[in-house]
């Protein structure tokens, strides 16, 4: 089975929170590193007690918005939600022998778009996809990248 088969097959697990299930998918070996919070989790095991032992109010639901691949590495941008908190996370997929191995992930926090940009983009939903040919219709803009920062 191919990287990405593997990552959406575990994504597959991880939408009927059956976590168990889920960690199917990982190897014994398997790291789970969160570096925000500087925690590393090993083992299958563990990977299923911290999911099931999160606080949630509801079913988790989990929406894949991108997946990308490269060699044994795959990377994934997923919206998650309880009904109530909504998060997002990237994760960095290492898949060896068919199983993943380590996930790094990364739990961003949304924030206000700055006022100072406004005239140069515009404000869109966590889950909305923009195509190519929209980019290619809203790049009339000239962009001035002086001073330019993420947040």
């Amino acid at each position: 089975m191919k990287p990405k088969q593997v990552v959406l097959g575990f994504w597959d697990a991880m939408r009927t929170n059956d976590f168990a299930k889920a960690s199917e998918w990982l190897s014994d070996d398997f790291q789970g590193h969160w570096p925000q919070s500087s925690e590393l989790t090993t083992g299958r095991s563990n990977f299923t007690a911290i999911n099931s032992e999160y606080p949630a109010n509801g079913v988790w639901e989990f929406e894949l918005n991108s997946i990308v691949c490269e060699g044994d590495t795959v990377v994934t941008d997923v919206s998650v939600t309880d009904s109530v908190l909504k998060d997002r996370v990237i994760t960095f997929h290492t898949v060896v022998d068919g199983l993943i191995q380590k996930q790094t992930e990364f739990w961003p926090d949304p924030f206000e778009a700055p006022a100072w940009r406004s005239q140069w983009v515009q404000i869109v939903t966590n889950n909305q996809a923009i195509s190519n040919n929209q980019l290619a219709s809203n790049n009339k803009v000239a962009l001035n990248n002086k001073g330019a920062s993420n947040k």
